[in-house]
């Protein structure tokens, strides 16, 4: 209560002492106002900046942080699965080729004289000897004659010069004509054996030509384009000559690979093996023919690095054409007992090649996605051969991986039907995709060498 005495607390009435204490109590309220404003930024901040990182977590799949990635936090990713084969994969070397036909004849008359028929059709397939076209052969047929008649005269002059040789000899030996006159005589004789001979030159001549008026085909083959019509006048000189035959049963396939892989192809060669050679279209995706390989070339180009081989075709449909483009597919060899997957399950990163593996967690209940390092043995197509890492069974994952971390939780399915090609698609390759057959599409990644 003396404290309270002690405070001059101004008089009832006086108006100075209430205006001074009206400004200092308005103060204080404009402080507190902006103490409360700063405090509620504050918590606004703080709440917002915690929040940020829980909704990310919380976020349908984002990426795992740690291990166990987005399964971690509880969440599945959808995965498709393929599960490894045990089987073979072949070995092929691919390269660039042209059909080549074996041999290709520019048919020309050898006589001159008028066409006066054609006994062909463009685009028809010959035999050896068929009749392709006719020239005129009445001026041959003439010469023949007149080379008879002449044999003929020749002959009959030889007859008569003989019976006088043997009248001179009859008088000679009765000394009425001297040595000379007889030695003329037969020296006639000879010179008409002599046209007898020449006579029948002649006439073998007259029928050469004669044979030479019909035009046979010299090869088997398919005819093309008609260069000359009948009615022209040819000459055994024309350059361009009446047709172009090319023989298409067998052909010929003429491509190059590169020189590191002359070795390997050499020495299956030299040890009697036969190797397959696969003819696919422009595109390298539909097979058109299976030959036989024939011959390496004898050196190898220096500007290019490859060298050239040739191989041979029945080519029994016709499928190849003198000139076509072909991609060329050399089994060479054939890797036995891989571990085959699509080529989609394979991950490439620092730790090296792997492949994500569906297993199960310590609990044994859910499936989770696990890194397996394995080694690529070969590649051939879509397939995969691993000949360490995985064993045949293993199912690996084929389409999701950017979503996974070694023990990420998926939800693995399988779609049949599809190829497992890319990482978008949904589907498993059936085993019979796997392990590509003989015969199928296969090609081999850098020459078919292992990675």
């Amino acid at each position: 209560m003396g404290q309270l005495n002690s405070i001059d607390l101004p008089e009832r009435g006086d108006p100075s002492a209430t205006a001074d204490a009206v400004p200092a109590k308005s103060h204080w309220w404009l402080w507190i106002l902006a103490l409360a404003v700063i405090a509620l930024g504050g918590w606004y901040y703080y709440t917002s900046r915690n929040a940020s990182p829980a909704a990310d977590a919380a976020a349908p799949g984002a990426p795992g942080k740690g291990k166990g990635g987005a399964g971690a936090g509880g969440f599945v990713v959808p995965v498709v699965v393929a599960t490894a084969q045990r089987g073979d994969l072949p070995v092929y070397f691919n390269g660039l080729g042209t059909v080549t036909a074996f041999n290709t004849v520019t048919v020309r008359s050898r006589v001159d004289g008028q066409l006066v028929s054609v006994a062909f059709k463009e685009g028809q397939f010959v035999h050896e000897g068929d009749l392709l076209a006719q020239i005129d052969p009445r001026p041959f047929q003439v010469q023949l004659e007149q080379a008879l008649g002449q044999l003929a005269k020749d002959q009959a002059q030889r007859r008569d010069a003989e019976v006088n040789l043997e009248r001179f000899k009859l008088l000679f030996k009765e000394g009425v004509i001297p040595q000379q006159q007889l030695d003329t005589q037969a020296a006639l004789v000879g010179q008409f054996d002599g046209s007898i001979e020449s006579d029948r030159s002649q006439i073998d001549n007259a029928k050469l030509q004669l044979t030479y008026s019909r035009i046979t085909a010299p090869i088997s083959g398919r005819i093309g384009l008609r260069l000359v019509d009948a009615g022209n006048i040819v000459h055994a000189t024309d350059a361009n000559g009446l047709l172009v035959i090319t023989q298409l049963q067998p052909v010929s396939v003429i491509f190059s690979l590169p020189q590191d892989q002359l070795p390997e192809v050499n020495a299956k060669l030299r040890s009697g093996v036969q190797l397959t050679v696969d003819a696919y279209d422009r595109d390298d995706t539909a097979k058109i023919a299976s030959g036989k390989l024939q011959t390496i070339d004898n050196q190898i180009d220096l500007t290019t690095g490859t060298y050239k081989l040739k191989s041979m075709f029945a080519n029994a449909d016709n499928s190849l054409f003198p000139n076509q483009f072909v991609n060329v597919h050399l089994l060479v060899d054939t890797k036995h007992n891989l571990t085959i997957v699509p080529t989609a399950a394979i991950q490439r990163g620092p730790q090296g090649t792997y492949v994500y593996a569906a297993a199960k967690d310590s609990a044994g209940k859910d499936s989770i996605a696990k890194i397996i390092p394995v080694t690529i043995a070969q590649t051939t197509g879509n397939s995969v051969g691993l000949s360490a890492g995985l064993n045949p069974g293993d199912a690996v994952v084929i389409d999701g991986q950017d979503k996974l971390q070694d023990g990420t939780k998926i939800n693995p399915s399988t779609s049949a039907g599809g190829n497992g090609g890319g990482r978008n698609s949904a589907a498993s390759p059936s085993p019979a995709q796997a392990a590509p057959q003989p015969g199928s599409p296969a090609k081999a990644r850098a020459g078919g060498s292992p990675k």
